[in-house]
């Protein structure tokens, strides 16, 4: 998930950990089956994604990357969630010590792909307390690969459907 903002943060207890001025604030799920194949998609895409305006107005023509802003990345494995009855399952976001392991190259790829200073994030695995502003709003969804995010939508409604 994808929000252009005005500023964003993150907090653990209480304690700022990170936070940014203008740019993008990136909820980062990890599917069970992503490879390094998605993950180089996801980093082109978050860097290269243009979300604002030129300098003569033109819409749509700037990226992250082109104005040199930062970008806020949030782990956040309930994005990988279908639902039994009233309940979330996330059998579908990998598991805690592979998701911890990819995150971290993930945000290496990152650093490598933008500026290592413009890339902030979270605290992996703990409760965080996000903050943004959104500008616009602007709010995308970015997935790898669409067919992940379809079997996710017909397991949630074969989920539903035998939960009644």
């Amino acid at each position: 998930m994808v929000q252009r903002v005005v500023s964003g943060s993150v907090s653990v207890d209480g304690e700022l950990i990170s936070s940014i001025g203008k740019g993008i604030v990136a909820l980062i799920g990890i599917h069970r089956d992503d490879t390094a194949k998605e993950m180089e998609y996801i980093v082109r895409k978050l860097v290269n994604l243009r979300l604002w305006d030129d300098d003569s107005g033109r819409r749509w023509a700037k990226s992250a990357k082109d104005l040199n802003l930062e970008i806020l990345c949030v782990s956040q494995f309930t994005l990988y969630h279908t639902m039994k009855g009233n309940k979330p399952d996330f059998r579908l976001a990998m598991g805690g010590d592979q998701s911890k392991e990819f995150y971290g190259q993930f945000l290496e790829e990152m650093k490598k792909a933008h500026c290592e200073e413009r890339i902030k994030n979270g605290v992996f695995g703990a409760m965080m307390q996000v903050e943004l502003i959104n500008d616009g709003p602007v709010t995308l969804e970015l997935e790898a690969l669409p067919e992940k995010k379809l079997s996710n939508q017909e397991t949630s409604q074969d989920n539903e459907k035998s939960a009644e």
